[in-house]
């Protein structure tokens, strides 16, 4: 049996973003989001949440880029002093966090902060994941387990994807991929270790995540591309629909007209299609969150 959750990331960062989210859901293939609790529009997303009860929503955790919950003087390994803001730039972030250069008490409280937060706009957080998928590492995973773990929440990303998420003449006909599969290649020497942590802290997750290689790029064709090469098992495709308004221009991130394509391809009618043709069952996070592991 092939199951899959498709998971649309940054719910609550611009209000282009939500609707763009709540359209691939109520229209095409988005099963579950996840909410930035420090987003711009959070407030928005909250009511969009509660109008939409069939979407299942989980904590997009961010512990770089954009402002924290907590005060930077409660978050000093996390933040760069004057401006209350995490440390920029995912290589730093990646060779702090290998390094052990974070303090994991720190995370524990700000992750429990964003949890919290979400939680008390009386929205069920059935799972989380992070901003860039920084809980791939290690020493920041742990802390992050511990802060979902006191707030309910037991289930998480699996940020690791097969060996080839989808066939090799997809990779040969668009080089630019090639570079982004090799990066996550290398970063696939954590994986044994997250399932170890998952597994041992009675966490549910998927048995790896699709689209992360595709991610500014995808399309109608890769997107077919990857449900016919989905193996056996459940497995998360994340996406990142929206509608690049003015809000997203101004926002620091590289994903822009990219959005609009990707909810453009997740609307169509041969989405849902070729999902149907393939044997692939749509769930979301909360019927895998609903089962014991």
């Amino acid at each position: 049996m092939r199951r899959l959750i498709v998971n649309a990331d940054d719910f609550g960062f611009t209000s282009g973003v939500n609707r763009g989210i709540v359209e691939a859901h109520a229209h095409g293939v988005v099963t579950s989001t996840t909410l930035m609790a420090n987003g711009r529009a959070f407030a928005e997303a909250e009511q969009l949440a509660k109008a939409n009860p069939g979407l299942s929503v989980g904590c997009h955790v961010v512990l770089i880029d954009g402002q924290p919950i907590l005060s930077s003087k409660q978050l000093p390994s996390l933040t760069r002093s004057p401006a209350p803001h995490f440390r920029d730039g995912l290589k730093t972030f990646a060779a702090r966090a290998v390094a052990g250069r974070m303090n994991e008490e720190e995370i524990v409280a700000e992750a429990t902060a964003q949890i919290r937060k979400i939680q008390s706009a009386e929205i069920d957080v059935t799972h989380f994941d992070t901003h860039k998928h920084t809980h791939l590492y290690p020493r920041i995973l742990r802390p992050l387990l511990e802060a979902a773990s006191a707030c309910g929440v037991r289930a998480v990303r699996n940020p690791f994807g097969p060996r080839l998420p989808l066939c090799s003449s997809q990779l040969l006909r668009r080089p630019g991929l090639w570079t982004r599969y090799l990066q996550v290649r290398i970063l696939n020497q954590f994986a044994g270790r997250f399932r170890d942590a998952v597994r041992r802290e009675g966490f549910a997750t998927p048995d790896g995540t699709l689209g992360i290689e595709v991610t500014g790029t995808l399309d109608d064709t890769l997107f077919r591309a990857i449900a016919q090469s989905i193996p056996e098992g459940t497995w998360e495709f994340v996406c990142h629909p929206g509608y690049n308004d003015q809000d997203l221009r101004a926002a620091n991130t590289r994903l822009r007209d990219s959005r609009e394509i990707e909810l453009r391809a997740l609307t169509l009618p041969s989405a849902r299609k070729v999902l149907l043709q393939e044997g692939i069952q749509l769930i979301s996070y909360r019927d895998l969150a609903s089962v014991p592991g």
